[in-house]
Parts: structure tokens; sequence; C-alpha cells
């Protein structure tokens, strides 16, 4: 079918820098922070900054940021591998202001824990930040462990939903410390 491949793309502000929204069709299928690690090189997208897609994307990331959103249901459809999407589809069931170990994952998925770091592997190339909560996962030990967007930003978006679980108006200070290992 004509156009099945094509992607369209638009980029948007956020309080931790500036995004990437890429679509397919109806579909979310990607949301980056600028350069951050696994960034896609865009070439021969389409820019689309009025396709339903984007305009759904930035309305639900700005609530988000605003405090007033915790679910999200812009249509998602990231690509990946098979293992890949059984991991991507288990973190969207952490709920805002909680958080699971990537044993935790294993487990949820059907793997022993020990599998934990093939689970880090996918979760690291989750094509579409925020709205599939990879920065909800952290070590074993409960240290905040690699974000593809950056520990900053990991515990900015960490910061914003546990004061927004306490009722607190939402900002962006720094939360616990980072294990970048």
């Amino acid at each position: 079918m004509l156009g099945q491949d094509r992607r369209d793309y638009d980029t948007m502000r956020s309080p931790l820098g500036d995004m990437l929204i890429s679509a397919s069709g109806d579909a979310l299928d990607g949301l980056w922070f600028i350069n951050q690690k696994y960034f896609p090189a865009a070439q021969g997208w389409r820019h689309a900054p009025e396709h339903p897609v984007m305009r759904a994307t930035r309305l639900q990331i700005d609530a988000y940021f605003a405090g007033e959103l915790r679910e999200f249901s812009v249509p998602l459809a990231p690509r990946g591998n098979e293992f890949q999407g059984q991991v991507w589809q288990a973190l969207r069931t952490i709920a805002f202001g909680e958080l699971r170990t990537y044993g935790d994952i294993a487990v949820q998925i059907g793997l022993p824990r020990a599998h934990a770091r093939a689970v880090g592997n996918a979760v690291g190339r989750n094509p579409i930040s925020i709205i599939v909560p990879c920065h909800r996962v952290i070590g074993q030990t409960g240290a905040l462990t690699g974000y593809a967007g950056g520990l900053e930003r990991k515990r900015g978006l960490l910061s914003l939903e546990r004061q927004g679980i306490s009722g607190e108006r939402p900002g962006f200070e720094l939360v616990g410390e980072a294990d970048d290992s």
C-alpha cells in the first residue's frame, strides 16, 4: 500500500528539552528528546505539524508537564522486535508515580529475574519516551540507572510525578542519587 512506511514528524518544546514526535498513519511511533541515545535520523520523513497525532501528542505531553494528565490516550505503534514489544507493553502497566525494577519487568513478561539486563536493553530502546514510561524503571537497589534521555531528565520526570502524587505544584527538582552503571 502506498505511503504505508511513510513517517510524519514534528518537534515540540518541553520543560526538559525539545522533543521529536513521529507518526505512521494514525498512530504515534516515536517521541524522543532531541539528540538522546538512539535518536533516529529523520531523513525522508515529512514535516507535518498539523497531523492529528502530532497535535494530540503535543496537547497530552503539555498537560502531563502541567500536572493535569496522568494517563495518555494517543494511539501507539512503536517499532521494534517481538521481545522489545513485550517489554514496552509491560512498561505501559506502570502507573503514574509508581516504580518497577528491570527484574520486575522480566518476571512480568514470564522470564526469570536474572534477565534484567536484557530487559534493560529493550527499555533503553523504547522509542516513545514518557508515554511508554521507561523513566519509571529503576535498578534492583533502588538507584536511578540509565535513561536514553539522560539521568537529569529521568530525575525530572520522577520528581514531577512524585509532586503530582503529593498534590504539590509541578516542578522539576532533582531527586535521588544517580547510578550510571
